[in-house]
C-alpha cells in the first residue's frame, strides 16, 4: 500500500487490494469500498465479492445505509448488530440479512476536512469491531486516500475531481470487460475477474489496461481464460 505514494501504480488494482487485505487481516467476511465521483454522488469502486458489490450498490441507489452515513457524517459508523437497526435503515437492513451479513462497520476515506468516500466491512456475525481491527482499518483506508489523492503528485497539478472521476471511468471499464468474460466462459463475475486480474500480473498490465482491451475487442477473452492462445505480436 505505501508504495503506491513512490511509483507509478493502477488505482483500480489498488483499492481491490485494500478491499482484498481487509478480508484477510481483519475481522470481516466481506468488504467493499465507494467513492464520490465530480458531482457528489456514491459510485462502487471495488469490493470483495459480487455479492457485496451488489449490496453496496443498493445502498447507493436507495440513498441509504451505514456507508452513506459514514460519508455524510465524515465519522466510523459501527453496526454489531444489524438486526436491531431496521428503523434506522428499513430498506437496507432486511436486504444485508437476506445477503447473509448481521453486522455493518463503515470507515471512512478522508483527508484532513474532506472525506472522499468510505471502506465498508461486512460481519456474518453479530459483533463489535476489535479495537486493534479498528485501527488497522482505518490505517488501511488513509494509506489508500493518499494514494488516490497523490499519484504522482495528482499528475502535477490535476484536480482531485479527475483523478477519482479517471478511476470511476475505469471501474465501469473493468465492470464491462468482467462481463464480457463471464458470458465467454460460462463463469461467474468473481471468478472472471480473478481471471482478468491474473493475466494483468502475469503480463506486468494495468488493470484497467486489460479491461479496455477487452472491451474493445483488441483482446480475445479466451486469451484471458486461459482458453485460447495469445494472438502473435
Amino acid at each position: 500500500m505505501a508504495d503506491t505514494l513512490v511509483d507509478d501504480y493502477d488505482i483500480a488494482e489498488l483499492l481491490h487490494q485494500l478491499v482484498t487485505y481487509c478480508v484477510s487481516l481483519l475481522n470481516a467476511d466481506a468488504a467493499g469500498l465507494v467513492l464520490c465521483d465530480q458531482r457528489g454522488n456514491l459510485r462502487v469502486l471495488a469490493s470483495s465479492t459480487e455479492e457485496t458489490r451488489l449490496l453496496e450498490l443498493f445502498q447507493v441507489q436507495t440513498n441509504e445505509g451505514p456507508c452513506l452515513d459514514c460519508v455524510t457524517i465524515g465519522e466510523p459508523v459501527f453496526v454489531p448488530d444489524l438486526g436491531a437497526e431496521t428503523a434506522r435503515w428499513p430498506q437496507f437492513v432486511p436486504r444485508a440479512l437476506a445477503q447473509g451479513f448481521a453486522a455493518v462497520h463503515a470507515i471512512p476515506l478522508r483527508l484532513r476536512r474532506e472525506t472522499i468516500g468510505a471502506l465498508n466491512l461486512f460481519g456474518e456475525r453479530p459483533g463489535r469491531l476489535r479495537a486493534q481491527d479498528t485501527d488497522l482499518a482505518r490505517a488501511l483506508a488513509d494509506t489508500a486516500t493518499i494514494g488516490i489523492m497523490q499519484e504522482r503528485a495528482i499528475h502535477r497539478g490535476e484536480v482531485l475531481t479527475e483523478q477519482l472521476q479517471n478511476a470511476l471511468n475505469n471501474r465501469v471499464t473493468i465492470e464491462q470487460a468482467k462481463g464480457v468474460l463471464s458470458h465467454a466462459g460460462q463463469v461467474d463475475m468473481d471468478a472472471a475477474f480473478q481471471a482478468l486480474r491474473a493475466y494483468g500480473r502475469r503480463n506486468n498490465a494495468r488493470l484497467s489496461d486489460v479491461a479496455r482491451q477487452i472491451v474493445t475487442q483488441t483482446l480475445d477473452p479466451r486469451v484471458i481464460l486461459g482458453t485460447g492462445k495469445q494472438p502473435m505480436s
